[in-house]
């Protein structure tokens, strides 16, 4: 891998606060990241410290080999965009998109054949004229990536950019930053806590909680085979369930055997994780034996999506959240008792 940035246990702390701890990162040429957590727990920190906006407590930073952790902001060459956008309300959209080329001393020519040529690449021709303030905002957005691209950047930071456009262009934006970052080929790092953007857009998703890394890996690879239950939970909201573990290969959950592959010792404490489009279920028979590898439990809600359904299902204590097509549990009824099946190849065994 030709490594790009590196990050070596990089920790920072706030007073008594600590808000990240021994982060370790290595970030390809060319490679798309995604930082992704909840609130709290220390992507925008990680990135105004890459972007030099924070400086780190601890650790290194490197570039291209270089330790950058005292080299100012502007001397990085990195392209920024933010959540506010922080575009210059008194600037036409050209202004804004030259001012960066402006600084660095290029000619008026070469900054006006620029402007146009970003213009059209972020699909806005025709308004390099036009104040900023009569932009809408998803105009705004494209205006502020063109500006962090003017120049073209060593790294291309974005801190939650799309969080303040509706849903239908939001979806339009990131397929649009997707396909400008692999037409640029530029190292680009984006700060969200939208998993479906997450997972659309990056090569690899660093999953972050409590300041820790708690997966780094491709959004397949996340998705399906999560590190531990937090990254199971947040990322695709699976089902967790406690169990313990009674024999090689076979785990109780709510008061049933299951057979799911575990190498924890008998009496284990467990939890194990389930996604919602894993859920499998059948109508239970009367008077019959309770199917294999399933859980007793009953419908106790349903509603129509349009393109798919979903139900809960309540087994004893435990409620459970299951999506499909609406063709497949178009016989299901609030009230009806069914067999909750489990796929070992499925299910995600952790210790509790």
């Amino acid at each position: 891998m030709d490594k790009h940035l590196e990050l070596r246990g990089i920790g920072k702390r706030f007073g008594a606060a600590e808000v990240l701890s021994d982060v370790n990162l290595s970030i390809a040429r060319g490679e798309f990241v995604c930082l992704l957590g909840p609130s709290g727990c220390g992507k925008t920190t990680l990135l105004r410290i890459v972007s030099g906006f924070e400086h780190a407590s601890s650790g290194q930073l490197l570039l291209d080999g270089q330790d950058i952790n005292h080299v100012a902001p502007h001397r990085r060459g990195f392209g920024m965009v933010f959540q506010s956008l922080a575009l210059f309300p008194h600037m036409t959209v050209a202004e804004n998109i030259a001012y960066g080329m402006k600084l660095k001393g290029v000619a008026p020519a070469q900054r006006a054949s620029r402007v146009e040529e970003l213009l059209h690449m972020v699909q806005l021709p025709a308004i390099a004229d036009r104040p900023v303030s009569a932009l809408s905002g998803g105009q705004r957005q494209r205006v502020a990536i063109a500006r962090a691209l003017a120049v073209p950047p060593n790294l291309f930071l974005l801190d939650e950019p799309l969080s303040a456009l509706d849903a239908q262009l939001r979806d339009s934006m990131q397929i649009e930053l997707r396909q400008l970052q692999q037409q640029f080929g530029v190292t680009t790092i984006v700060v969200t806590h939208d998993q479906h953007e997450a997972m659309m857009l990056s090569d690899r998703l660093v999953v972050l909680n409590g300041g820790r890394i708690q997966q780094c890996d491709t959004p397949s690879q996340v998705y399906r085979q999560p590190a531990n239950a937090f990254v199971a939970e947040f990322l695709g909201a699976a089902n967790l369930l406690p169990g313990v573990v009674r024999g090689p290969g076979v785990i109780e959950v709510l008061g049933s055997p299951l057979a799911l592959p575990t190498t924890l010792s008998a009496g284990s404490r467990v939890t194990v994780a389930v996604r919602s489009e894993d859920i499998q279920f059948e109508a239970a028979q009367a008077h019959a034996v309770q199917r294999a590898n399933s859980i007793a439990g009953e419908i106790d809600f349903l509603r129509d999506l349009g393109a798919k359904s979903e139900l809960i299902l309540r087994c004893g204590a435990q409620r459970l959240r299951a999506h499909g097509s609406s063709a497949q549990f178009q016989s299901a009824r609030c009230g009806q008792r069914v067999d909750v099946l489990f796929d070992a190849g499925r299910c995600s065994v952790f210790a509790a």
